[in-house]
């Protein structure tokens, strides 16, 4: 529980460091009793004092580091946590500047206070200065301020410096204190709510109340007749009381409980409208029992010594909330007739509630989606601060912080103080397409904290950045080039893409046009009568959209060919199985003779309908090899096109016309190769490829071509691999040996 604490008892002016007593107030006060911890503070204290005498702003300074450190002594923070408190004030008044910090002082310390620093840069954000940003705006700058910090700690020291600035402005003009609580309203009591520092949180959230509307809050005050401090001593009368009962009743549990705070009252009146003499939950108490048995034990021992109100009774445990949320809920009258809410839960749903599951600032602001990435590192701290005492003293917690924290996001600021949400490793021309795809194709250059930058640099957190422009859109073709680094994000990199399509769309429409003409002049067949197929072919909205896509690349111009042939030349069905029948028929003839005179002499490496040495062709759809299953399928004028039997083009071509599939098999004495394509996907790392080609070259593998591409943000590569393979053992082989590599996750044969 933070109380009135020892540094704000005193007016500056009756305040003396001469008489303060640091080692008492070390060892009582702070608890810190282990001698070098305290050789370690001390030298910060007489560092601190030798170089702020003199300075008007010196006791000023101190009651604040006094009272910081009190604060985070209550969290048991650590000692470098502590130190870094101590120093921080005489660093924001620049008194002692952080390039004098003596480096005989633990790194981390100065580490710290960079990291604090750093965060002051939220205060220029224009979402701040008029409170007009939107929740998810504000969302994003809670966001941008964990990733901003390099150590986990700042963020619960920042907590505690906001406390203290708040306290300052009670005697500050209304425009300074409306100002700051706007700051601390909209980004530090929620991110105190999300930690799970309730201390923190409700202090914070108390002053921004009596600053942004002083009226209610003085409303709220004359009505619960009771100074806090008053309110808190009930509580822990009663808390006494009720433990006492539990232990009496052999029931393990552990019995604490705090007043609700005035901020807390004002919002459920407002919420549940209601008046403040309808509040029954004005005090709340909590009981964390081992077994859920145990739980309705201690409700009955509630129940039997206090009387309550039947219609705020809640059985969460046996009807839990949407969200997952479990606690008993009860309300009672205890001493002197005031209204107690009692919340009785286990262990396991307590941390449920406060580490995910059901976070109770999930259920306060509205939100019941499954838990985000970010959410998860929200866990994590509040975790991390629950563990601190236990874990502050192993090297290994700074890493697996960074580790679980800070993932693939750069927050970065327009020049009117936006924040802006990238991808790591975004650059100027990312950031100007996030803007606006018309900035991103006027953008000439950039500036990053007034200085200009190369389109090639990284952006980092927390840059201010301002994208210089001309009149006329006119980006470049070199843009799209990976190899140049201009552009990283695929949004950018899609919206500069359509921008080059729609400027050659003319172009492109008077390319595919001659391409088709070219085409269909020696099938004389008109440009005129093949309109309205293509169109409804290609689902396109003008004949004009038909011909950019022939124009671009982006429709193969041999298959549409073969498509029009197909429908402006289609034989009968019957002529087509006159034509095929005779030719098997004729070919049969010879073959039958052939193996009569010379026996089983090595003749095609594919015997269609019983019948070798027929024109064919590998379907280069499924690309069958030796050992596959495999069907013909008669052609017009490119003979038989063998594919593999499970191929799914086969099967329309079988629903479509049936009556040209053939049978098929491989001639034993094959021993020609065919070319395919390996699909390779595994975790990015040095010297995959290296082990991949090795392979390769020890099987005598020829390859025909290789193409590998990297997802940066899953750290994944998949390579296309096309080869020349004699038979199906062949391949199993290779794959197999490629499955057994280092992080490679699949190997297959790859169908297009």
């Amino acid at each position: 529980m933070v109380s009135v604490r020892g540094a704000h008892q005193h007016s500056e002016e009756h305040y003396s460091l001469a008489q303060f007593d640091i080692e008492r107030w070390t060892s009582q006060e702070l608890l810190l009793t282990n001698p070098t911890s305290y050789k370690k503070f001390k030298e910060v204290w007489d560092f601190c004092f030798e170089n702020s005498a003199g300075a008007p702003e010196q006791i000023h300074c101190f009651q604040n580091a006094i009272e910081m450190v009190e604060i985070l002594s209550t969290l048991n923070m650590d000692i470098n946590s502590l130190c870094a408190a101590l120093l921080l004030p005489f660093v924001d008044t620049k008194i002692i500047r952080r390039e004098d910090i003596p480096e005989d002082f633990d790194r981390e310390i100065s580490n710290i206070i960079s990291s604090i620093v750093r965060m002051k840069e939220i205060r220029h954000l224009r979402a701040i200065r008029n409170g007009s940003a939107t929740t998810e705006q504000i969302d994003s700058i809670r966001r941008m301020l964990l990733a901003m910090v390099n150590d986990f700690r700042s963020v619960v020291i920042k907590l505690a410096e906001r406390i203290t600035y708040l306290r300052d402005l009670i005697s500050a003009p209304q425009e300074e204190q409306v100002l700051a609580a706007k700051e601390c309203f909209n980004i530090y009591a929620p991110l105190a709510n999300r930690l799970g520092i309730g201390q923190l949180k409700w202090e914070l959230e108390d002053f921004c109340f009596r600053y942004l509307y002083p009226d209610e809050y003085r409303l709220i005050a004359k009505k619960l007749h009771e100074k806090r401090l008053d309110r808190e001593l009930y509580i822990d009368q009663f808390v006494e009381h009720l433990q006492d009962l539990m232990n009496k009743d052999h029931i393990r549990a552990e019995v604490y409980g705090r007043p609700k705070h005035i901020y807390s009252i004002w919002r459920k009146m407002e919420r549940k409208h209601l008046q403040f003499e309808d509040l029954y939950d004005i005090r709340a108490v909590r009981i964390i029992c081992d077994r859920i048995e145990d739980c309705y034990n201690a409700l009955g021992i509630v129940h039997s010594h206090y009387k309550h109100i039947a219609k705020e009774f809640d059985d969460y445990v046996a009807n839990p909330k949407p969200n997952g949320y479990q606690s008993i809920h009860t309300v009672v009258y205890g001493p002197q007739h005031k209204t107690i809410e009692i919340q009785i839960r286990t262990e396991q749903m307590h941390n449920d509630a406060e580490l995910g599951v059901a976070a109770h600032w999930k259920y306060k602001e509205g939100s019941t989606d499954k838990m985000t990435a970010y959410d998860q590192r929200i866990s994590w701290l509040r975790k991390l601060l629950t563990w601190q005492q236990e874990m502050s003293e192993s090297g290994e917690i700074q890493e697996a912080v960074r580790s679980q924290i800070f993932d693939d996001r750069v927050y970065v600021f327009t020049p009117k103080g936006d924040v802006v949400d990238l991808p790591a490793g975004s650059t100027p021309l990312d950031f100007a397409y996030h803007i606006h795809s018309d900035v991103g194709h006027r953008c000439i250059g950039a500036k990053v904290g007034g200085r200009i930058v190369p389109f090639t640099y990284n952006l980092k957190m927390g840059d201010q950045v301002e994208v210089i422009t001309q009149k006329q859109p006119n980006p470049s073709r070199d843009w799209l080039n990976p190899n140049t680094g201009f552009v990283n994000s695929s949004r950018a990199r899609a919206k500069i893409q359509a921008w080059f399509k729609k400027q050659d769309r003319d172009k492109n429409i008077a390319t595919g046009e001659q391409i088709l003409q070219n085409e269909l002049e020696p099938l004389n067949i008109t440009l005129k009568s093949v309109e309205k197929i293509l169109i409804n072919k290609y689902n396109a909205h003008s004949f004009d959209e038909v011909l950019a896509g022939i124009g671009s690349g982006d429709i193969r111009i041999n298959q549409l060919v073969n498509f029009i042939n197909a429908q402006f030349n289609k034989p009968t069905a019957e002529q087509e199985d006159e034509a095929v029948l005779k030719q098997i028929a004729q070919k049969s003839t010879i073959q039958t003779k052939n193996n009569n005179k010379t026996g089983n002499k090595k003749g095609s490496e594919v015997i269609i309908e019983g019948v070798g040495n027929l024109m064919y062709t590998i379907a280069n759809c499924c690309r069958p090899i030796p050992g596959d299953p495999i069907a013909g399928f008669v052609t017009q004028g490119r003979g038989i096109s063998i594919h593999r039997a499970d191929c799914e083009q086969l099967q329309e071509l079988k629903n479509h016309a049936p009556e040209r599939i053939t049978n098929a098999v491989w001639n034993d004495n094959t021993h020609s190769s065919y070319t395919m394509v390996t699909q390779i996907v595994a975790n990015d790392r040095s010297g995959l490829l290296r082990d991949i080609t090795t392979i390769l070259a020890n099987e005598k593998v020829n390859v025909l071509g290789l193409i590998s591409r990297s997802d940066m943000k899953q750290q994944l590569a998949t390579i296309e691999v096309d080869m020349e393979i004699f038979d199906q053992d062949s391949l199993n082989r290779i794959l197999n040996k490629i499955k057994q590599l280092p992080d490679v996750i699949e190997a297959k044969r790859f169908q297009s």
